[in-house]
């Protein structure tokens, strides 16, 4: 059997070097070398040595984690070993949030003090209703909850003593706790509605429906097929590895920044189409379209180049997104309360000729998780623009276990990417009055 190095030679000076080869927990899908070894390589003493060069990290690894394994090929995600079907089937989210965070299922005695811990923490301080009275009417809830959650750490200042272990639990319990509240009176204040208090005798799931749709009923019961419903949802988007929002989360949280500062600075990072809005183009798309027998014609003009076949694709997965299988089955429940969305029909028939068409096999273009969430979610009564939102509130848990991990992480340092520079050699000082001509570009 080989040795678990990589053996380099360099061309430029006619030097080899050997470097060592590392596993993770799948040796065929996770084997790497450090890049910091490279710069062993170099062509004289003055010399950096060798970078590895590669815009938006898609085959660098930033960190060593146990939370979430995605293998894209096999449309496989699960969480601390636990396969997305099971959990999604059997697990409610708190208690898969208590799985991300802490590495194990929970006791029921544990999940019984964890869920009890968490509903303490709905209520939020009356200040912040004020500080939430001052968007506008017609401000976006998302831009509303990120900036909510960045004054949080005016409210809670000892979240700033991030190496004390039970301070860093308090802030993970408030933020799991208050970011359903904050996402609910975001969406009453853009309604024009009376802010509904958290309803400590309901599920997590159940008080948030109540906070976002109480009217004038004393006791608010929410449907139970929608509950579980908005439940599965919520364990889909609970974590998903390294991407945009929580490398941002972990970024910043590497420069010891309290985390409800990190946690806004992630959440920005999901408010943009290519990540948490990527649903709501799914659904503009699908109004577009307009019916049915106007599918092929779509199509033929996304073969064409013309427009992009939204929610089909993905960064990470070659194959048939495992959170689709499952938000599709949910789909089915949802419409028997709801009544059926005639927008599922195009979705339905846009999904059956892409997956016989050459063109979308071939590229391995598979429907993902957004293809029919934002469906569900409006079938549900929930406006486009809380869609991002409602991806915030679940992943606030993955959030805080990627910010846990890397605080506790010996090998991580603050964040600091190199780059490739590509701008003009040294020069001189060039007085105002002599300036002019050919400009660098």
């Amino acid at each position: 059997m080989g040795k678990n190095t990589l053996t380099i030679t360099d061309n430029r000076t006619g030097k080899t070097y050997e470097i060592p080869i590392a596993y993770g927990t799948y040796p065929t899908y996770g084997a790497y070398i450090k890049t910091a070894d490279l710069r062993q390589i170099r062509v004289s003493d003055d010399d950096f040595g060798l970078m590895g060069y590669d815009p938006s990290f898609g085959n660098t690894a930033s960190c060593r984690s146990a939370i979430t394994f995605i293998d894209g090929e096999r449309g496989i995600l699960r969480y601390r070993g636990y396969p997305i079907e099971q959990l999604a089937e059997r697990s409610t989210y708190l208690e898969t949030a208590y799985l991300i965070l802490y590495g194990e299922l929970p006791t029921r005695q544990e999940l019984d003090a964890w869920t009890a811990e968490v509903t303490h923490h709905t209520l939020i301080h009356e200040s912040i209703k004020k500080f939430l009275d001052g968007f506008h009417h017609d401000a976006h809830p998302m831009g509303m909850l990120i900036g909510t959650v960045g004054a949080l750490s005016t409210f809670y200042p000892e979240a700033k003593e991030i190496h004390d272990a039970a301070t860093r639990r308090k802030q993970i319990v408030r933020l799991i706790a208050k970011t359903p509240t904050i996402a609910a009176f975001a969406y009453r204040h853009m309604r024009g509605l009376p802010y509904a208090y958290p309803d400590n005798d309901l599920s997590y799931t159940g008080n948030f429906l109540n906070m976002l749709f109480k009217t004038t009923e004393l006791k608010y019961a929410p449907d139970p097929v929608l509950e579980r419903a908005l439940e599965v949802l919520f364990i889909l988007h609970a974590d998903h590895e390294q991407n945009c929002s929580s490398t941002a989360m972990r970024t910043i949280g590497s420069s010891h920044a309290d985390p409800y500062s990190a946690l806004a600075g992630a959440a920005g990072g999901l408010y943009g189409p290519l990540h948490g809005g990527a649903n709501e183009q799914v659904l503009r798309m699908l109004q577009q379209i307009g019916s049915k027998d106007r599918v092929p014609a779509y199509i033929k003009r996304v073969k064409d180049g013309e427009v992009l076949l939204m929610g089909f694709g993905h960064r990470v997965y070659k194959n048939y997104d495992p959170r689709a299988t499952i938000i599709k089955k949910i789909a089915d429940q949802v419409f028997q309360v709801t009544g059926t969305n005639p927008l599922l029909d195009i979705a339905l028939e846009l999904e059956r000729i892409a997956l016989q068409e050459d063109y979308f096999i071939t590229r391995r273009l598979y429907p993902n998780v957004d293809f029919y969430s934002g469906i569900i979610y409006q079938a549900m009564g929930f406006p486009v623009e809380m869609f991002p939102v409602l991806f915030a509130v679940p992943r606030t848990s993955g959030w805080m276990a990627q910010w846990e991990e890397m605080l506790t992480d010996p090998e991580q340092r603050i964040s600091r990417p190199r780059q490739v520079y590509t701008g003009a050699d040294v020069r001189d000082y060039v007085p105002m009055e002599q300036r002019g001509g050919a400009r660098v570009a």
